[in-house]
């Protein structure tokens, strides 16, 4: 049997799995409520893995393996730190709040949430418009990972790949919605695990064991074994950063919380889904065994998967490829859902103030996700730059305009309309001025972002009449 075959049986047999769920799910999709947060009756086990196939999706697998291998061990870094406050610490500020206070508002979006906690609708649409557009970047770097593994693993070409990982997500999402994504991203957060475990077992077998791999990187270039690293430390800072204080800004990881059944299994979810995302860290270790492995790759984004195709046999490799798939996939349906609730819910529904039935809510979000990831697939035709690169700029922006309203809006009362909406545009115009003149001394634009919008929030809350007493008494109760 050929390789192809063997990959072939093993993709469609997994494909035909997700589009039977959706199918399932879909018969269980009554309301709008359904399909935007599965009617808020989701237990710990399916939100905490389903949150960390989300976390993980072909970004990490495929553009964490990609700077492994341009930047080496001193990436572990991102993996560790990301683990601890992306997560753990995720899960604890941000999860029994947000639970609580999306409930009591009955907000099913982050957009929603903020339009509510502080009295306004520019703040409501600001907020939406900048995660539809650059949501749409981080699907492009989604489509990209995913496209990748077909054209190495498979021989597809990469449109081609793209089309069909495309095609099979929109299906389940209009159908399922949020029931649908989250059920597929529990089976994909363990296919994801299984097969990072078997290609790490089976990297450091060929390359001689993890000293063998140090000396050997060593003897390439000391920066990619010792901290910082070949990047310096504002490169390995940033970087950490962005993909950790980042997840506290993204819809599509936050809205986990929206679902839960109750506060009492955040404790369950907090440990499992700490535990599944300490996996975060393999991608970018098999990335720099690719660099001893593998010299010479031309696109560090293709090390993972040829790393697969190197030290795996046909079956293996099938399981790296199943498992890229499934990061992907848990991802960008993810995003798919958020994208129609802020295009619906938030910009036309109470941003424009269009009268929509609940009926008609329902039917008008399946076609969003579905005209949304269109527009995605054909901008990842001819993607613009690394899978890691398009995602820290989609994260900067976005985490730099809603990180502060989110956080501030459930744990301070001064925090008023005024600063929230400042510390927005400050944040935003920010972040895309730095990357747009070259990222200066080599920090991100997502650390000048969120420090210029904290302050901004903090000084003009303070400067601005607080909410009255009853506005403050409806958002704590």
């Amino acid at each position: 049997m050929s390789d192809s075959v063997v990959y072939a049986i093993i993709v469609i047999a997994y494909l035909a799995l997700l589009m039977l769920v959706g199918l399932i799910t879909g018969r269980r999709t009554k309301s709008v409520e359904d399909f935007y947060i599965g009617g808020r009756k989701i237990g710990p086990w399916v939100t905490a893995l389903s949150f960390v196939a989300a976390y993980f999706s072909s970004v990490v697998i495929v553009g964490g393996g990609g700077f492994g291998y341009l930047y080496g061990m001193a990436t572990l870094w991102i993996g560790a730190i990301n683990v601890l406050i992306g997560c753990t610490v995720c899960w604890i500020v941000l999860g029994p709040r947000i639970r609580k206070f999306t409930k009591r508002l009955n907000t099913m979006t982050i957009p929603g949430f903020i339009g509510e906690r502080y009295g306004s609708r520019f703040a409501l649409v600001f907020s939406a418009l900048v995660i539809v557009i650059f949501m749409v970047f981080y699907n492009v770097s989604i489509l990209k990972g995913m496209g990748h593994i077909f054209e190495v693993l498979m021989n597809i070409p990469y449109v081609y790949g793209i089309l069909l990982a495309g095609v099979i997500i929109l299906f389940y999402v209009s159908i399922g919605g949020y029931l649908a994504v989250v059920w597929t991203s529990f089976l994909q957060a363990w296919v994801m695990g299984i097969g990072l475990i078997v290609l790490t077992v089976f990297s450091v077998r060929a390359i001689g064991g993890v000293s063998a791999a140090n000396q050997s990187l060593l003897a390439i270039d000391p920066g990619l074994v010792y901290t910082p690293g070949i990047w310096g430390w504002p490169g390995l800072i940033s970087f950490a950063l962005i993909v950790s204080f980042g997840v506290w800004g993204m819809p599509q990881l936050v809205v986990r919380f929206y679902s839960l059944k109750n506060l009492r299994v955040l404790k369950i979810g907090t440990v499992v889904a700490t535990i599944g995302t300490c996996m975060a860290l393999l991608p970018y270790f098999n990335g720099a065994i690719a660099r001893v492995l593998l010299p010479g790759l031309e696109n560090p984004d293709l090390a993972i998967p040829m790393l697969a195709k190197t030290v795996l046999s046909p079956f293996g490799s099938a399981v790296v490829l199943a498992a890229v798939i499934a990061a992907g996939m848990s991802t960008f349906s993810s995003v798919l859902i958020i994208l129609s609730g802020s295009m619906i819910q938030d910009i036309i529904k109470s941003g424009f103030r269009k009268e929509i039935g609940r009926g008609k809510s329902l039917f008008y979000g399946k076609i969003s996700s579905i005209v949304i990831g269109i527009v995605s697939l054909v901008i990842a035709f001819r993607p613009p730059a690394l899978v890691l690169t398009l995602t820290a700029f989609a994260w900067a922006v976005i985490a730099s305009t809603t990180l502060w309203p989110l956080l501030f809006g459930i744990y301070w009362k001064r925090a008023t309309k005024t600063g929230c909406v400042c510390a927005m545009i400050a944040g935003c115009g920010t972040a895309l001025v730095w990357i747009a003149v070259g990222k200066p001394l080599g920090i991100h634009g997502f650390i000048p972002g969120i420090i210029v919008g904290f302050i901004v929030m903090v000084i003009v809350s303070y400067i601005t009449p607080p909410f009255p007493e009853q506005h403050i008494k409806k958002i704590w109760g």
